[in-house]
């Protein structure tokens, strides 16, 4: 995990000073959004204590499993921040995996995080995992209402087209 962010970190020296602060953007967010962000993140965080003092419980099918979905989330999410890179200022983002889901980085994450929980064998970090990704549902659904405002109809369009997260969810 430690490698994904020192990866992360040098992405996001190569971005543009527009596209970090549309990335981070939280213009607009009411004083909840801001509330359940930071209790994901604080699971977040919780999730790389966990992962760093739990004592490794290898169980080999599990940390096949693990290496599988942190792999997949890990190439995800690199190809998920090129698209937000590539994606013209102004306009939704709907490019490359923005097409099959549009929160590619919000999913791609949570991939990162469960094959880490899998690789260390922690039931608990799964389970904190999945609390972190309910409290970041509710932050979407409040940044889904300010896109609407800021896009109007294209983002209407581009709702109808790309589930909110994958497949049909």
């Amino acid at each position: 995990m430690i490698t994904f962010f020192i990866l992360f970190g040098i992405f996001l020296k190569t971005c543009p000073k527009e596209v970090i602060t549309r990335l981070y953007d939280n213009e607009g967010w009411t004083k909840s959004q801001y509330t359940l962000t930071k209790l994901g993140k604080l699971c977040g965080l919780i999730h790389i204590i966990l992962v760093i003092f739990t004592q490794i419980n290898i169980v080999f099918i599990e940390f096949v499993i693990g290496i599988i979905i942190y792999l997949i989330g890990t190439i995800g999410f690199f190809i998920a921040v090129i698209d937000f890179k590539k994606a013209p200022l102004g306009k939704p983002i709907t490019l490359g995996l923005y097409k099959i889901s549009r929160n590619p980085q919000v999913i791609t994450l949570f991939f990162v995080s469960l094959g880490t929980s899998f690789i260390i064998g922690s039931w608990t970090a799964v389970i904190v995992v999945v609390i972190s990704i309910i409290f970041f549902h509710f932050r979407i659904l409040g940044e889904e209402k300010r896109l609407t405002e800021q896009y109007g109809d294209s983002y209407l369009e581009y709702k109808k087209k790309a589930p909110r997260y994958f497949l049909f969810f």
